[in-house]
């Protein structure tokens, strides 16, 4: 398979024969916990995998990518296996999910998908659900980090000075453009200088999948992002951008970066030049 989208059909009758993934994870400010959705249901033989846990605990910002060492231990945990095909899903849609297939495949999962419309899809189609806590056999992983598929501040930073890639912007148009104050206190409101905007929901439709690739092209013309040049993908903090890379991926982009720090940091710094307006 090339399209790094899964339907539930393909899902429902592949159930037994894939590792599932359960990456359902809220904004703060919506007043909900992904994992206690889990444990409420989930699809049968679907394992918990929590963004915020399997994360890097030395740093103050939310979710950033783990260690090699540390993932690999995490998804050992989970009983993950390179060797499997992993599909993930979220309650959303399309949102976390994405954001865990982008962390799969920078260690080193090959056959990773992300299945389209989530759960909510699923649920609507009336497919079996089973509660609690799942678990698969523990696995020993050997830690491996795609060092391509992740950009930190400083490259950002000086991609921005080169023009050596687009930056594309998943937020909606108007914290984008400033107009809206940022869902996390302390940061500044704008965008990073020459970015793009392509807000993440404008790629989904409204039960929750994601537009075909014949739909997409547009939306990114209309964007201004040029699909044969570098691209890296930035949002508030590193979950929607992966939304983008998931879309780039759909045509065809499967070496779209992911800025893992995203706005949280750069907002909550002094020494990046933020600019608002279109």
């Amino acid at each position: 398979m090339t399209d790094p989208l899964v339907s539930t059909d393909w899902l429902a009758a592949h159930l037994g024969e894939v590792q599932v993934v359960d990456a359902t994870w809220f904004m703060p400010n919506e007043g909900r916990e992904g994992h206690a959705d889990y444990l409420a249901a989930h699809i049968p033989g679907a394992v918990f995998f929590d963004i915020d846990a399997i994360a890097d605990k030395t740093v103050d910002l939310p979710h950033m990518l783990p260690t090699a060492q540390g993932f690999a231990d995490a998804a050992g945990q989970l009983g993950l296996s390179r060797d499997a095909t992993v599909v993930a899903y979220d309650s959303f849609g399309i949102r976390s999910a994405a954001r865990v297939w982008w962390t799969l495949r920078v260690m080193g999962f090959a056959k990773v998908f992300v299945l389209d419309g989530g759960f909510k899809k699923w649920l609507a189609e009336g497919r079996p659900t089973e509660g609690g806590q799942g678990a698969l056999p523990p696995t020993t992983l050997t830690p491996s980090l795609d060092a391509r598929l992740v950009r930190d501040v400083g490259a950002v930073k000086n991609l921005l000075e080169s023009k050596a890639a687009q930056l594309v912007d998943a937020r909606g148009a108007a914290r984008f453009r400033g107009e809206a104050p940022e869902p996390r206190a302390g940061l500044r409101s704008g965008h990073m200088p020459g970015a793009r905007n392509t807000p993440f929901d404008s790629l989904l439709n409204g039960d929750g999948t994601m537009k075909s690739a014949d739909q997409l092209r547009p939306l990114f013309a209309a964007a201004k992002v040029d699909l044969g040049a570098p691209i890296v993908t930035t949002c508030g903090s590193g979950v929607t951008a992966s939304v983008i890379a998931l879309a780039l991926a759909r045509l065809g982009r499967e070496d779209v970066a992911v800025y893992d720090g995203s706005w949280t940091e750069w907002g909550g710094r002094s020494d990046t030049a933020v600019v608002t307006g279109p």
